[in-house]
C-alpha cells in the first residue's frame, strides 16, 4: 500500500505543503504502543526544537508518559511506514492500519 513512496510524492498526493523535519529535531512517540494497530500520527506547528509529530499505536492515552522523545533519524527504526508521511505540513493527522490509510487535515492541531 505504502511501497516505495518519497515524502514529495506523498505531499503531492495529499495536496499539503512540503515541511519535513529536521533529523535532529525530536518527535513525541508512544514506544510501547506502537506494536498495536492502528498506528497513528498527528503534526502540530514545530517549536523549540521539536517537528510537531506524535506517534502512538491503539488507543491514545492522556497520562504525561505516554510519548518519548526521539530524535526524527531514528524514527526509522521503530515506524519505518510512516516516514514517507513526515514532510506532510502541521495540521496534517495519518492512520495506518491492515488494509487501511487516511490522510487528512486537521486545523484544530493548527489552534494553541
Amino acid at each position: 500500500m505504502i511501497g516505495d513512496l518519497s515524502q514529495e510524492s506523498v505531499c503531492v498526493r495529499y495536496e499539503s505543503a512540503f515541511v519535513p523535519p529536521h533529523d535532529e529535531d525530536k518527535l513525541g512517540v508512544a514506544l510501547a504502543t506502537l506494536g498495536h494497530p492502528p498506528l497513528n500520527a498527528l503534526r502540530h506547528r514545530p517549536e523549540n526544537g521539536t517537528c510537531g509529530w506524535y506517534i502512538w499505536g491503539g488507543d491514545f492515552s492522556q497520562d504525561p508518559e505516554f510519548f518519548q522523545s526521539l530524535h526524527v533519524r531514528h524514527i526509522v527504526d521503530y515506524a519505518p511506514n510512516l516516514v514517507p508521511f513526515l514532510a506532510l505540513a502541521p495540521g496534517s493527522r495519518v492512520l495506518l492500519a491492515p488494509g487501511q490509510l487516511e490522510v487528512w487535515h486537521d486545523p484544530s492541531l493548527l489552534t494553541v
